[in-house]
């Protein structure tokens, strides 16, 4: 891997490379990439893998290729802004009421609202003592931590700040020196949302540099389809009409809080899901109010002048009614490139959403431009082939006739020694959401048969709800069910309780890393399909319908096919590692068309439909 890295980067040829868990991928770009003559960088999905690199890979290779360069390469982390302290905000907050935030919970009457006071009120002095000690500002370096809602109170959104050049604080400002430490670091180490927001806004966020390096490059594409959706709520609308009121007349105020309020009623009648067409009615009239509403307390705002002392609170006011203005605009014209759902639960969430329909064509004329790219991940070739991950990159995986390279570079481990994969093909194809009856027999079989050690990846939180139910109503077994604690503590009970099982949904089918005996049986309740509900792969499958193609083999098939090898790629996590993955759904054995495409996107495990032989197998393992 690291030949073909080295290789692409003299050739100015892009590179997809699948390297599963193991290979040291992270080893074999960061080696080529310290040697680049010229700025590098390396792009992450997860908090995790950033670490990695900086705390520890970083360091190593730094000081390893010293005698080579004849110095020591440097390097440096990329963030957004919101990651890092910001003076002007903590300047302009007080202990006793920091900005509009503790508006944002005080509906629960008097009381709550005293006590979030006080609560944020200590939260807000610590980081004001904080920021005399820090040398970053940078949030991940805070312990320990404070809440959400005390950091936003503190930090600056891009899209809400002035710029060094107009604010009081720029010569000190956090975010800005860590761009500056970008800008001279030979390596830079971001994350996919940055990289995404870059692409948007014309690549002058991240220093120019020519080659990038995509590792977890399977998350990207949704990562760029999230930093290019927006969404109105009532919350949203309301913050900007306080953000606002003091820098407004009184008429200009009234009009947001009136498009707020229809807006409320707009989402209370509406129906959850997407909106195929002009919006409705309620909605549309909502949006039209709220649109001009915005556009008038922005001109009321004017121009903010450098000298004024309540430039950043201006700057914050105008940039998010600007925001709420052309996600208004957007919904309105209900573009064909664009998605538009509604989301509503109730009393926690309520929201009138969209996304573009599809971010390939974004990718490819702003990901490979004047630099060249290696995306690296595990699970890259789906069915054996590259050309699905391809396209939705950006490239053209039809014909190959874009400028680019597939790479497997396998895996040390020995998966058909090391695991099985077994297919439940004797149960009912699954109809109803939750756990069917069958399916939970099965699941119990299974689990009693090793004794515990088994991770649960369900579809839905009702099923894995239910397996816990029937696990601790059949077994003596502890039991962990992903939403009764905080997920990082069950892990650590999962990796250190022996016989214990953690059941959860799609957060664990890729965040669980937990090698040894601990982990020696995934269960996987059924094929990980977007549901019907899921607005974006709905449209996407439609489109593809709509151009005579089939939706549900270019859109959904994929989509589970990177969703299931995410999933089984929980079980062999070092070369010592041993256990099944099960699946509970038999249409991974018995459909024609995609069973074999998914299994071919698997780890290549000992294969069996045998319940015989696979519950033998755990007995085996229970023993050892």
């Amino acid at each position: 891997m690291a030949d073909a890295v080295a290789e692409a980067v003299a050739d100015g040829r892009h590179l997809l490379v699948q390297a599963g868990t193991g290979t040291g991928k992270s080893l074999a770009y960061l080696i080529p990439a310290l040697l680049v003559d010229g700025p590098v960088v390396v792009s992450t999905a997860t908090l995790a893998l950033q670490s990695q690199l900086v705390d520890h890979d970083l360091p190593r290779l730094a000081k390893a290729v010293k005698p080579l360069l004849g110095r020591e390469p440097t390097f440096a982390v990329l963030k957004g802004r919101h990651h890092y302290l910001c003076l002007a905000r903590l300047d302009s907050s007080t202990a006793e009421e920091p900005d509009d935030v503790l508006f944002e919970s005080g509906s629960g009457g008097g009381t709550k609202w005293l006590g979030q006071a006080g609560r944020l009120g200590k939260q807000i002095q610590r980081l004001r003592d904080w920021a005399n000690d820090t040398g970053t500002g940078d949030r991940d370096e805070l312990d320990p931590g404070v809440d959400d809602t005390a950091w936003r109170a503190v930090s600056m959104p891009a899209r809400e700040c002035v710029g060094a050049a107009r604010c009081p604080f720029g010569e000190d400002c956090f975010a800005e020196a860590s761009r500056a430490r970008a800008r001279a670091a030979d390596i830079v180490v971001t994350n996919h949302s940055l990289l995404a927001v870059d692409m948007l806004a014309g690549r002058h966020i991240v220093p120019p540099h020519a080659v990038l390096v995509v590792d977890e490059a399977h998350e990207l594409a949704d990562r760029v389809s999230s930093a290019a959706q927006a969404e109105l709520t009532p919350d949203l609308v309301d913050r900007a009409a306080r953000r606002a009121r003091a820098h407004v007349d009184p008429e200009a105020h009234d009009r947001l809080t009136e498009a707020g309020d229809a807006l409320t009623l707009g989402l209370a009648e509406a129906r959850p899901g997407r909106l195929v067409g002009p919006l409705p009615e309620t909605l549309r009239q909502a949006a039209t109010l709220l649109d001009a509403a915005c556009r008038f307390a922005v001109d009321g705002i004017g121009e903010i002048k450098s000298d004024d002392p309540e430039a950043v609170r201006r700057q914050q006011a105008k940039a998010l009614l600007g925001e709420l203005a052309d996600t208004a605009q957007r919904l309105l014209a209900a573009a064909e490139h664009d998605v538009a759902w509604v989301e509503n639960d109730g009393a926690r969430r309520r929201a009138l959403v969209v996304a573009p329909l599809s971010v390939a064509g974004t990718l490819g004329a702003h990901l490979y431009d004047e630099r060249t790219v290696i995306a690296t991940s595990a699970t890259l070739s789906l069915g054996g082939k590259f050309d699905t991950v391809a396209r939705a990159l950006g490239l053209d995986g039809d014909d190959g006739g874009g400028d680019w390279t597939g790479l497997d570079v396998g895996s040390p481990f020995d998966y058909a020694k090391q695991g099985i994969l077994y297919v439940a093909a004797h149960l009912p194809r699954p109809a109803a959401s939750g756990l069917p009856d069958a399916a939970a027999d099965e699941l119990v079989r299974l689990v009693q048969a090793l004794g515990g050690r088994t991770l649960g990846l369900f579809s839905s939180r009702r099923a894995a709800e239910r397996a816990g139910e029937v696990l601790r109503a059949r077994t003596n077994l502890p039991i962990l069910v992903q939403g009764e604690e905080a997920l990082p503590l069950l892990v650590r009970r999962f990796r250190e309780e022996p016989a214990s099982c953690l059941l959860g949904v799609m957060s664990l089918w890729q965040g669980v890393d937990v090698p040894g005996d601990a982990c020696q049986l995934v269960v996987i309740d059924r094929l990980p399909f977007p549901r019907p509900d899921e607005p974006l792969a709905a449209a996407r499958s439609a489109a593809v319908d709509a151009a005579g193609g089939s939706g549900f083999a270019s859109v959904s098939v994929p989509i589970a096919a990177v969703r299931l090898a995410q999933g089984a790629g929980r079980l062999v996590r070092s070369t010592g590692d041993r256990g099944v993955v099960a699946v509970l759904d038999s249409r991974l054995h018995t459909a024609k068309g995609y069973g074999g495409y998914l299994r071919r996107s698997l780890p290549p495990f000992w294969y069996t439909t045998s319940p015989d032989v696979v519950q033998a197998a755990l007995r085996r393992l229970a023993t050892s």
